[in-house]
C-alpha cells in the first residue's frame, strides 16, 4: 500500500515469489524443449521454442485463473494472490515472445510486412478447418497487453476501480480467444489425443473451481438478515466472532463485516476500495482492519485508512443485546465515525 506512485520495491516476499515464478518458467521451458528434442527430433529449434513459450503461457494463464476461486475456497492460497499481477505480466511476456517468434518464422520471409501478413494471408473466416486462428491470438495478446500495461496501482487509481476492474475482467475473454486459437491451430495438425485432453482438463478445472466458489458465495448471500429499512436487525452472536476477526453477514443485499477486537464490536462494508477484496476475511493488525488480498487497512470505528492514506469505506451502526450483535440496516457514508459497541 503506497500513498504515492514509485518504482516497485522488491521486498523479501516479492523476491521469493518472483524467484519461484521465474525458476518455474525456466524449468518448464527447459524440460519442454529437452523432451521435444527426444520425442520429435525432426522439429526445428524455432518450432520447439514457439511451442514451449506458448504452452508455458497457457499453463500460467490457467494457474492465474484458478488462484481467485481457490482463495475463495481456502485462505491458505492467499499468498499466491498477493503478487498475482507479477504472474500476469510474466504470462504476457511469454505470450508476446511466442507470438513474435511465430510471426518471424511464418511471416517474416515474404515481401509483405509481417504484421500485415498475419492479418491478410488467410481470410477463410467461413471455414472451420482453415480458420485464420492467428487473428484470435492477436486479439488475445492485445487484451493481455492492456492488462499488463495497467497492472500498477497508478492506473487503478486514475482509471477508477470500476473501470480498472472491468478492464481486467477481460482476462476471461482473452482466455476464450486463446483456447480457440490453440484448438483451431495447433490441435488441427496434432494426431495425439493427449493435448486435446489436457486442454479439456484445464477448461474443466477453471470452470469447476469458479462454479464451486460461486456456490459458496451464494450460500453466504442466502442467509440475509431481514429487517425494515433503517432498523437494527439481529446479525450474529458475539461468541460467533473470533477475536480480531469478523463475521460476514448480508444486509439489504450488501455484505457487512462485523469485527470483534479489544472488547468492542464494529461493522463496516465488506468491500475493500482497492480491488473489492473481502475485508471480512482479513483480520485486525495494529488496530486496523487489514484486507487479506493486498494489505490495505482501515480503522474499524470509522472505515478510514490511517493517515496519510485516504481510502474510506461505509460503516454501520451496531449495538449488543443479550449477547447478540444488532446492525442498523442502512450504511453510513464512507468514513463516518460510529461508536463501537462494548462487550460486557
Amino acid at each position: 500500500m503506497s500513498v504515492g506512485y514509485r518504482a516497485v520495491g522488491w521486498n523479501r516476499q516479492k523476491k521469493i515469489y518472483d524467484t519461484v515464478l521465474l525458476g518455474g518458467v525456466m524449468l518448464y521451458l527447459t524440460v519442454f524443449i529437452m523432451a521435444g528434442l527426444i520425442w520429435h527430433p525432426n522439429l526445428t529449434a524455432e518450432t520447439l521454442l514457439i511451442r514451449a513459450l506458448g504452452t508455458c503461457a497457457l499453463v500460467l494463464l490457467h494457474v492465474i485463473l484458478i488462484i481467485g476461486p481457490l482463495c475463495r475456497l481456502d485462505e491458505r492460497f492467499l499468498p499466491l494472490l498477493y503478487n498475482r499481477r507479477h504472474m500476469g505480466v510474466t504470462m504476457f511476456v511469454l505470450a508476446l515472445a511466442h507470438g513474435a517468434f511465430a510471426i518471424f518464422q511464418f511471416h517474416a520471409l515474404g515481401n509483405v510486412n509481417p504484421l500485415l501478413s498475419v492479418l491478410t494471408s488467410n481470410t477463410q473466416y467461413a471455414s472451420l478447418a482453415n480458420f485464420p486462428f492467428e487473428i484470435l491470438g492477436v486479439l488475445a495478446l492485445t487484451i493481455l497487453f492492456l492488462m499488463a500495461a495497467t497492472s500498477h496501482d497508478f492506473w487503478l487509481a486514475n482509471l477508477t476501480a470500476p473501470v480498472w476492474k472491468a478492464l481486467h475482467m477481460m482476462v476471461y475473454l482473452a482466455y476464450a480467444l486463446i483456447i480457440m486459437h490453440v484448438t483451431l491451430g495447433f490441435l488441427q495438425a496434432e494426431t495425439s489425443p493427449i493435448p486435446a485432453k489436457l486442454i479439456a482438463t484445464g477448461m474443466g478445472l477453471v470452470l469447476g473451481l469458479h462454479l464451486r466458489a460461486a456456490m459458496k458465495e451464494r450460500e453466504l448471500d442466502q442467509h440475509e438478515c431481514s429487517g425494515s429499512q433503517d432498523e437494527f436487525v439481529a446479525a450474529c452472536a458475539v461468541d460467533d466472532i473470533p477475536e480480531n476477526r469478523a463475521q460476514i453477514v448480508t444486509l439489504a443485499g450488501e455484505r457487512v463485516a462485523i469485527f470483534k477486537y479489544g472488547g468492542k464490536i464494529s461493522a463496516v462494508s465488506n468491500v475493500c476500495q482497492h480491488q473489492n477484496g473481502p475485508l471480512g476475511e482479513g483480520r485486525i493488525i495494529d488496530g486496523c482492519i487489514t484486507c487479506p488480498w493486498h494489505g490495505y487497512q482501515y480503522l474499524p470505528e470509522n472505515g478510514s485508512s490511517p493517515p496519510p492514506f485516504t481510502e474510506k469505506i461505509p460503516t454501520f451502526d451496531v449495538k449488543i443485546e443479550n449477547g447478540r450483535v444488532f446492525v442498523r440496516n442502512r450504511p453510513n457514508a464512507p468514513g463516518t465515525f460510529v461508536e463501537p459497541a462494548r462487550i460486557v
